[in-house]
This record gives structure tokens, C-alpha cells and sequence, in this order.
């Protein structure tokens, strides 16, 4: 199936599958790419090294394109914007949008920028600074998220920009490929439905914990790092958002503390980002420290398997799922699902 996104990036199939942290690693990564689609490594959760690594076991996995998910005010994001032109990584995508000179960077040197945005005015910004595409995700998709559905979201980008758009937000099945592609969308982007695929490396137990959810099983909640986040309704989010903002300010400088240690990060530098993210938007210094809440979190669940201690991000279509495909399988199933509804539609 060819669409601006297929021809843009070299893939043979319109499919994203996004950088979740703790999720998108080398494994899944490079099932996706095999398969066709774009598969995009999460670096937000590695440190520079572990980035390196990753993205070495990619490339020995599969010669097929593939993406790094960068933060664009990370510290090292500079050396790191370094290591994916070394590594001639095909596609830089940015959950917070990068600034013109790193786009500029990145593309005279034959790396694709595709940013994330959440509003036609984000989208017309990146665009005039030179991106080559952009992924849009409407309020039902997991982890941040906005409050506008995707079904108004899209079309206000679409009707924003000259260049591919990418739908997030609610796909699962030919069917929202055949949508999204209908609406002038060049793809999709998954999340959720890639965390469950045999590939993925959540743990089973907590991929069991997803697909028993309905469509009523998430929430969206600031209690996490101060941001709207959607996540699995579980007791510990439950105990967030009753918590007073002392024992959540305490639980946020411990795992503040721990993510230093994981990352091997100075406090200064934790101190410099925090005073980055405060002038960078309209974050209180309370919202800030809670950022530090996230990848902690998010480890302790999607990671070592403790429901009671973490956090699980998911997307409003986790309620419709109830198997774990091998991505292969997923990619071709989707694609032809969506290829025959779109060939009914044009014979009527």
C-alpha cells in the first residue's frame, strides 16, 4: 500500500509504531520494520550509551528503515541528534517539538524529522521550520493526550499543512487505516496495540492486565507529573488522585532520586532540566518535580510487572482489544483489511 508516508520514508506499508518508553526497544523495533511499517526506538528512558547499543541491534536485526524518538530539550539532545546522523537512523521523531536549527541539523544530513503536535497551530510551526511529516494524536490515545478526539483533530491538520500527516489516537484494524487514509491522513500511528503483540516485551502478566480493560478502563489523570496522561485505571492511580500534594510531592522527589541513579544523570543536570521545562512552559514548580514521576513509574510497570507500584499508559482502545499477534501478522492483517474496505468503497 503506497501513501505519502510509504514513498516519504521507504516503507512498504503505512504504519507507525510509536517510541513508547520502556516499550519500544530493539525487539519490537525491528519486528515492525521487517513487517513493513515504521518502527520508532524510545530513547527518553536510555541513557547515551544504551541508545547506541540500541540502535546497533536494530541495524543487526534488520536493514529495513527505522526511527529514534528524541526529547528535544533533553541535555544531550544535541549529541544525540549526532549519533542518528552517524547511524544514518532514517526518521527523528519528537515528542515535543525540536527547534529549527536541530530539524535543520538533521535534515542536511538526510534524517527525516516528524514531530508529534497535538493542534493544527503546532503543526503549522514544525512545518515551516522545515519537518518532513507529523504524527497528530487525538485525546483517545494513550500516555499525553489532549482533550480533542481525533476525528476533529486530524482534519483541522490536514486542512493546516502541505505535508503527510500521520493519525494517532484510536487505531487498531483495517478499519481506522481505511478512515484515517479516507480523511487525507498518510498512515497511522499505534501504540497500545503494539504494547500487545508477541514482540513486545511487557511483561505477560501485565499484558493480561491490559487486555481484560474495557472501553471504560483508563483514565485521564495530572496526578502522574502534573500533565494530562492516560493510563490504565488501576488502585495506585486511584491513590494518586486522591493523594494530598505532600505525600505527592514526596513520592516525586523519590522517584526523582531513583531516576538519576538510572540514568546515571548529575542533580544538577536534573535541576537544569527542571528550570528548562519551567521556562519553557506553564508548569508549576510543584508539576515539575511530579515529572520525574513518569519514567519511574511507567519501569515499575512496564517493565519489572508491579501493578501495585506502576503506572501503565494506554489508550481508550485498549477495550477493544483481546489478543497478542505476532507483528507480522498484525501489520498484513491490517493493511489488507483496510486495502479491501477501500476497494468495496470505490466499486459502490
Amino acid at each position: 500500500m503506497k501513501t505519502a508516508l510509504t514513498e516519504l520514508v521507504g516503507i512498504r506499508h503505512p504504519v507507525v509504531q510509536t517510541g513508547m518508553g520502556w516499550v519500544a526497544g530493539p525487539r519490537l523495533v525491528s519486528a515492525t520494520a521487517e513487517a513493513g511499517g515504521l518502527g520508532i526506538l524510545a530513547s527518553a528512558t536510555m541513557t547515551y550509551d544504551e541508545l547506541a547499543a540500541a540502535i546497533k541491534e536494530v541495524k543487526s536485526r534488520t536493514s529495513e528503515p527505522f526511527g529514534v524518538n528524541l526529547r528535544a530539550d533533553a541535555e544531550d539532545a544535541a549529541r544525540r541528534v549526532e549519533l542518528l546522523i552517524t547511524e544514518e537512523v532514517r526518521v527523528a521523531s519528537f515528542a515535543l517539538a525540536p527547534k529549527k536549527d536541530m530539524i535543520a541539523r538533521l535534515k542536511d544530513n538526510n534524517v527525516l524529522v516528524v514531530p508529534s503536535v497535538g493542534a493544527a497551530r503546532h503543526a503549522e510551526k514544525v512545518a515551516g521550520w522545515g519537518a518532513d511529516a507529523v504524527i497528530v494524536q487525538g485525546g483517545e490515545g494513550g500516555g499525553h493526550t489532549g482533550g480533542v478526539a481525533t476525528t476533529l483533530l486530524l482534519p483541522s491538520v490536514l486542512d493546516a499543512v502541505d505535508i503527510p500527516v500521520v493519525a494517532a489516537g484510536g487505531f487498531f484494524d483495517g478499519r481506522g487505516l481505511a478512515a484515517a487514509l479516507a480523511y487525507g491522513a498518510a498512515g497511522v500511528a499505534m501504540g497500545t496495540r503494539f504494547l500487545l503483540t508477541r514482540e513486545s516485551t511487557v511483561p505477560d502478566e501485565i499484558k493480561q492486565a491490559y487486555l481484560a480493560r474495557d472501553l471504560n478502563g483508563t483514565v485521564v489523570t495530572r496526578k502522574v507529573d502534573g500533565m494530562p496522561h492516560r493510563v490504565l485505571r488501576t488502585e495506585l492511580v486511584d491513590a494518586l488522585e486522591s493523594a494530598g500534594p505532600v505525600s505527592g510531592l514526596a513520592r516525586a522527589a523519590r522517584n526523582a532520586a531513583k531516576f538519576r541513579k538510572l540514568t546515571g544523570l548529575s542533580w544538577r543536570s536534573l535541576a537544569t532540566e527542571g528550570l528548562r521545562m519551567k521556562r519553557g512552559g506553564d508548569r508549576t514548580w510543584s508539576q515539575v518535580l511530579m515529572a520525574a514521576n513518569t519514567p519511574m513509574l511507567l519501569r515499575a510497570g512496564l517493565v519489572e510487572g508491579d501493578r501495585s507500584a506502576g503506572v501503565l499508559a494506554s489508550g481508550q482502545v485498549v477495550g477493544l482489544l483481546d489478543d497478542l499477534p505476532a507483528v507480522g501478522d498484525l501489520i498484513e492483517t491490517i493493511v489488507a483489511d483496510a486495502t479491501g474496505i477501500l476497494r468495496r468503497l470505490a466499486s459502490e
